[in-house]
């Protein structure tokens, strides 16, 4: 399986997910349950979720739209990140889409982009909101970046997350998907990039201390340890819902995520189904976690009918990405190899 192979299982993973969990976004567990039984398919938003309610069977939400704003960003500067360029971009689809009128903006963005749009300089935000807007649309810089230099990489997420994110745990969060994206991409198994993730969360949520957070390291340890030591599958949902949380903060959603790509056995079609059916922040917990998935799985791991789906309903494209993205990488890490 080459990198082009998994980079685009990561574009089509993020979108699965973020499709399959759109219909039960910001629901509990329970109302999920009893409004849906068990989603095993695309659905359409009901006109009861506030959230969910702008959008059809299959379409994406803002996490994909945003991770699009980021990747078309960084193919324009030619793999550099510029927050300006992706502060436009996600202003762009924003306003395109309404967003500021719609329940669909975090508050963290909100803030952010209204700030942006009164023309405060990214530099001079502060962003120090703890919610998941950084780590829902980071997918595209773990296809990007290599994992050579692990202060480089901070750095690069930090300034890419940083027109609406600027906090230590938001940060940390955004880097461990990143992360487990890349050396996914790179072929490292999932055993061993578990094993990575507590101390690159570590590092990056102690690079400059911004909030007084739970720690993501112990947070992601205590999530893998859920997934593994559960009796079943309902089980080990019910655990991650209760015990990591499955909420919109990134010390609860990333370390979710990593859960629920343990639980799914990396496969990404039952991952973007048990993130669906986890309640809470489904969508984005989906987006993220069957990401990974698809990096892990590649594009071939992915459904074929669930992929038809998606392509008819979003006049989808990813392959324009993929390959993008292959070559801006081989740069990167021929860079590193020459310095």
């Amino acid at each position: 399986m080459n990198k082009e192979n998994r980079i685009l299982g990561a574009f089509y993973g993020q979108t699965l997910g973020d499709a399959m969990g759109m219909p039960s976004e910001l629901w509990p567990r329970s109302r999920v349950k009893s409004y849906f039984g068990w989603i095993d398919r695309f659905l359409p938003g009901p006109k009861e979720n506030n959230a969910a309610c702008y959008f059809n069977t299959a379409e994406f939400t803002d996490d994909t739209s945003m991770a699009l704003a980021l990747a078309d960003a960084i193919i324009e500067c030619d793999g550099e990140i510029e927050p300006q360029v992706i502060g436009r971009n996600i202003m762009s689809w924003a306003e395109g889409f309404d967003a500021f009128n719609k329940n669909v903006l975090g508050p963290t963005s909100k803030i952010a982009l209204n700030a942006i749009k009164q023309g405060t300089p990214i530099s001079e935000l502060e962003n120090n909101g703890v919610t998941n807007g950084a780590a829902m649309r980071v997918s595209p810089l773990g296809c990007l970046l290599p994992t050579r230099s692990l202060d480089d990489f901070i750095a690069q997420v930090a300034l890419a997350s940083s027109p609406t994110h600027k906090s230590d745990v938001a940060i940390a969060g955004a880097v461990a998907i990143a992360w487990a994206i890349s050396k996914a991409i790179d072929g490292i198994g999932w055993e061993q990039i578990c094993d990575q993730l507590p101390a690159v969360a570590k590092a990056a949520q102690e690079k400059h201390v911004t909030t007084f957070s739970a720690s993501m390291a112990a947070r992601i340890e205590l999530a893998l340890h859920t997934a593994r030591n559960a009796t079943g599958t309902e089980q080990g949902m019910e655990q991650i819902y209760q015990l990591i949380g499955a909420g919109t903060s990134t010390i609860e959603s990333v370390p979710a995520a990593i859960a629920m790509v343990e639980l799914a056995g990396t496969d990404p079609n039952r991952c973007a189904i048990l993130c669906a059916n986890l309640g809470g922040d489904t969508d984005t917990i989906g987006a993220m976690a069957t990401a990974i998935c698809g990096a892990l799985r590649g594009i071939d791991g992915i459904d074929s009918q669930l992929k038809q789906q998606l392509d008819r309903v979003n006049q989808l494209d990813f392959t324009h990405y993929s390959r993008s993205f292959v070559k801006l990488r081989e740069r990167k890490e021929t860079a590193y190899d020459n310095d």
